[in-house]
């Protein structure tokens, strides 16, 4: 059986940069440069972009990094100093978006701008980072499923090199960061159908959010390494059940207001 690749991408002296950081940044750095013309596009300047990446990112990481600490607390806090140690894996996407919401909110109330507007404008670009930061998981070996033959995996017409790597802790195991980042090329497709038909602002912010939610509830359910809520229950599950519901109310609101705001009755 061959060895599973190297985590580090390349070592010099006391410095190591991981495949994992590698796959993080390049998503960061293509959805920037995407978000960015977009921007232009929609009459935004692209300083707007480049503010939201300043603040964004390093609360992106800190939230989403404390969002998977919680829970795994009590392997954390018999090894805290692990808790920094980013590069191994451990960044939960939904504290990411938690956090990179949050800032997106507050930024667009200091400078007068459409939080929906702008969060249209980036959503592409989330998704994209989502498509390839999954490789990092690939490159850590984490984000499995459960046990699966090779035979069944073959089926599949992977290709050895993501077969290959799917043998964890003495098993073949289904590749779920692939299954989502597959699916997230299927909602970036969408996405990019809707820009020329976006009704209203916010329309491909949430369809961004209900698409990639339901796909993340199934594939979730495949998971072996999921952070849970209860023993039963399983915290991305839930929390894509609540985005959902929450983001079809949003959705609906919006599109009804932008209706009322043509007929003349919005005020």
């Amino acid at each position: 059986m061959r060895e599973p690749y190297n985590r580090v991408f390349i070592s010099f002296g006391p410095f190591t940069i991981y495949w994992y950081a590698v796959f993080i940044v390049s998503g960061i750095l293509l959805g920037y440069f995407i978000a960015s013309k977009r921007a232009k596009k929609e009459g935004i300047s692209e300083d707007v972009i480049s503010d939201l990446l300043l603040y964004g990112l390093p609360v992106s990481i800190i939230s989403a990094r404390l969002y998977y600490v919680f829970f795994e607390l009590d392997s954390y806090i018999r090894n805290p100093v692990d808790i920094l140690k980013v590069w191994e894996g451990g960044l939960a996407i939904h504290g990411g978006l938690i956090g990179a919401v949050a800032t997106g909110v507050i930024y667009c109330r200091k400078k007068n701008l459409s939080f929906w507007k702008v969060a249209d404008i980036v959503a592409p670009s989330i998704v994209i980072g989502q498509i390839i930061g999954r490789w990092g998981n690939f490159m850590n070996q984490e984000a499995y499923g459960g046990e699966i033959s090779r035979e069944a995996l073959k089926g599949f017409l992977l290709p050895n090199f993501i077969v290959n790597q799917m043998y964890i802790d003495g098993a073949y195991r289904q590749p779920t960061f692939l299954y989502e980042s597959l699916w997230n090329i299927g909602v970036l497709i969408i996405l990019i159908l809707l820009i020329k038909r976006k009704a209203f602002n916010g329309q491909l912010f949430l369809v961004y959010i209900i698409m990639y939610s339901i796909g993340r509830f199934w594939i979730e359910g495949l998971r072996t390494d999921s952070l849970m809520l209860t023993q039963n229950l399983r915290m991305a599950q839930v929390l894509s059940i609540s985005l959902i519901f929450s983001a079809l109310l949003v959705y609906f609101y919006l599109k009804k207001n932008k209706e009322e705001h043509y007929n003349g009755n919005y005020t």
